[in-house]
């Protein structure tokens, strides 16, 4: 297997062939902060969060899906991308509506959390207040679209570790969200498996056990991340 050596915030590092440049970064101990990726699902470079600066090109490259070249010398925190991270951070929280003090998630949400890492203490953009409405038609779990920031998460792990092909991604634009089935309510849906791994995934409060209230949605990431690398082994039967 061939080598690759780059230069990574000052580090001189050497990865096999194939390695993106945020497998690369994270095994040096380097943070690049990221929403949509999870380790062991497909990587979509969906949230732009995990944006990287290349010398020899202006372009920004996101590191979840970026080989890591030969010689390649690549900065993850210079001011233009903690400027661009904060401001992505700002528009995910505008656009939807994030009441973090009566969420489920609260105090253990990525978006809270990136909020804190990139300095975000207040949004510098107009608050848009969309109407967007929260399905409850499941026995087990509900979806509210207030919350969802469009990672694809649970659409990634409900097709390629549960197989159930529930969720997509419907519409366009600010009208774009997260449908199940063909735009039905979750619960009438018959491929649903009522695994709870979409609940898992998801970086917000937009999907949760029904019953939970503020603060006591908590995620189960070793239990998740067992349960994809025996599926991708094929050794765990549904």
């Amino acid at each position: 297997m061939s080598v690759h050596t780059l230069r990574i915030d000052g580090r001189d590092l050497a990865v096999p062939e194939g390695t993106t440049l945020l497998q690369a970064a994270r095994e040096a101990g380097i943070a690049i902060p990221t929403l949509c990726h999870l380790e062991g699902l497909s990587p979509v470079a969906a949230c732009r969060l995990c944006l990287v600066e290349i010398e020899g090109t202006d372009k920004l490259l996101p590191a979840c899906i970026t080989p890591a070249g030969e010689g390649m010398v690549v900065h993850t925190a210079t001011p233009r991308l903690q400027d661009i991270r904060r401001t992505v951070v700002e528009l995910l929280f505008t656009e939807g509506n994030h009441v973090c003090a009566i969420c489920v998630a609260n105090g253990h949400c990525e978006l809270q959390d990136l909020a804190v890492t990139t300095g975000m203490d207040h949004s510098r953009l107009p608050y848009r207040f969309p109407d967007r409405h929260v399905d409850l038609s499941h026995p087990s779990f509900g979806l509210d679209h207030n919350r969802c920031v469009l990672c694809t998460r649970c659409v990634r792990v409900c097709d390629e570790v549960e197989g159930a092909h529930v969720w997509d991604v419907g519409w366009r634009g600010e009208h774009c969200r997260i449908i199940a089935g063909l735009e039905e309510p979750w619960g009438s849906v018959d491929a649903c498996t009522d695994c709870g791994k979409c609940v898992q995934v998801c970086p917000t409060g937009a999907l949760f056990h029904k019953g939970d209230t503020t603060a006591e949605k908590h995620g189960e990431p070793a239990r998740l991340q067992a349960l994809v690398h025996a599926r991708r082994h094929q050794e765990w039967d549904p």
